[in-house]
């Protein structure tokens, strides 16, 4: 191989593998704003093992207040610092009977594994081809990225799922809540959903929008 294609080629192999090989972690150091490539990292003279553990999964949500009768816990690099760099993220989802995960999506894909119950999970594909299913406990289903996806419970008791994102910061959008919690005018929100005016009313009087 000649020395031109050498210096082409490596500059690109040293950007694929410095991230992950020139250190072990990188533990996110709030003190400093945080770049596309996420947090700085903290000094690792600083870290004891209570660094790398996060408890609030534990924990059974309160879905009684919450409009869907939901509850989410998330682990994020803001929420457990440890996993800043790594690139997945986790949650615990607690739907109450007759609750539900509202639509939404994010910029990376999830896969979810039931614990207890039985919800309907399902998917909006790009050609608005609806992938939906009942799952049950043990049941595991993937939600590709971006694509706007949901749970349900249909079971005569409360739910539990543990799901993992493929990123630290998955950026979630709930659909409902990003039309009503908004400043938009009624009229253009009327004309963008086609909701009536009292439709929308209503989601701006639930998730606190003006306008």
């Amino acid at each position: 191989m000649d020395l031109t294609k050498i210096l082409i080629i490596f500059p690109l192999l040293v950007s694929f593998t410095s991230a992950t090989s020139v250190i072990d972690f990188c533990v996110a150091d709030f003190n400093f704003p945080v770049t596309p490539a996420g947090y700085p990292c903290r000094n690792p003279a600083s870290l004891t093992a209570d660094d790398f553990v996060y408890s609030g999964l534990g924990v059974v949500g309160n879905t009684t207040v919450d409009h869907f009768n939901f509850h989410g816990a998330i682990a994020t690099d803001l929420t457990f610092p440890a996993l800043n760099g790594l690139g997945l993220s986790l949650a615990r989802l607690d739907i109450g009977v007759g609750g539900a995960v509202p639509i939404h999506s994010h910029r990376v894909s999830e896969v979810i594994l039931m614990i207890e119950g039985t919800i309907i999970a399902g998917f909006i594909d790009s050609n608005n081809t609806a992938y939906y299913k009942t799952l049950n406990k043990g049941d595991v289903m993937i939600f590709p990225h971006t694509l706007l996806h949901f749970q349900v419970n249909v079971g005569d008791a409360p739910a539990l799922a543990f799901v993992s994102l493929n990123s630290a910061n998955p950026g979630f959008q709930f659909t409902t809540t990003s039309i009503g919690a908004n400043d938009l005018p009624i009229e253009i929100i009327q004309r963008i959903t086609l909701f009536d005016a009292a439709q929308v009313q209503k989601l701006k009087g639930l998730f606190g929008g003006t306008n």
